[in-house]
């Protein structure tokens, strides 16, 4: 059995695309995941399965929310070696006096080319900085990310892929619950 992590995208936020974790976990366990765990509203949702595809796997996560909420709801599956990268891997944690609350990942569906930072225009989101890696965009917000142009939308139009992003709490919190 593969454990697979889904991140939802835009689901109990302000309002819509309502979900709550209970019957989303039930649902999922209706059509054959296990151990289905989820983490706080915004759709962390860990499934355990034969499959190996997290691509797969997405996709019929995907499928039973429309099917059972009436949600198109784009899903991003990780594994717990994307989590272990983030933390080694992100730039921003090499600096003096960091302030974590304002580091934020976007995972999105595809591995992005090296050069795909100068599709994201930077000088469109500065002051926030950006660094790319694999599937993952580590984000340093200036101020928040209720004041920037840097948000999902901004990405996906951009890169052409589905992004969800998450804040560094909570990805330290889902490796933690991945090695429990």
């Amino acid at each position: 059995m593969k454990t697979h992590l889904a991140l939802l995208r835009g689901i109990n936020v302000s309002g819509h695309n309502m979900i709550k974790m209970d019957a989303l976990k039930k649902a999922l366990e209706a059509i054959g995941f296990t151990n289905v765990e989820t983490y706080i509203q915004s759709g962390n949702v860990f499934v355990q399965t034969e499959e190996e595809s997290a691509a797969k796997v997405g996709f019929v996560i995907k499928q039973e929310i429309f099917k059972t909420f009436g949600h198109d709801v784009p899903v991003v599956v990780i594994g717990k070696e994307d989590l272990e990268l983030c933390l080694e891997r992100n730039p921003f944690l090499k600096e003096a006096a960091v302030d974590t609350k304002k580091l934020y990942v976007s995972f999105v569906s595809m591995e992005l080319k090296s050069d795909s930072i100068h599709d994201l225009k930077i000088s469109n989101i500065k002051p926030d900085e950006v660094h790319i890696d694999q599937s993952r965009i580590y984000i340093k917000y200036f101020d928040s990310p209720a004041k920037t142009r840097l948000d999902n939308n901004y990405i996906e139009k951009r890169l052409n892929v589905v992004s969800t992003i998450r804040n560094w709490n909570t990805v330290n919190k889902l490796l933690e619950m991945y090695n429990s």
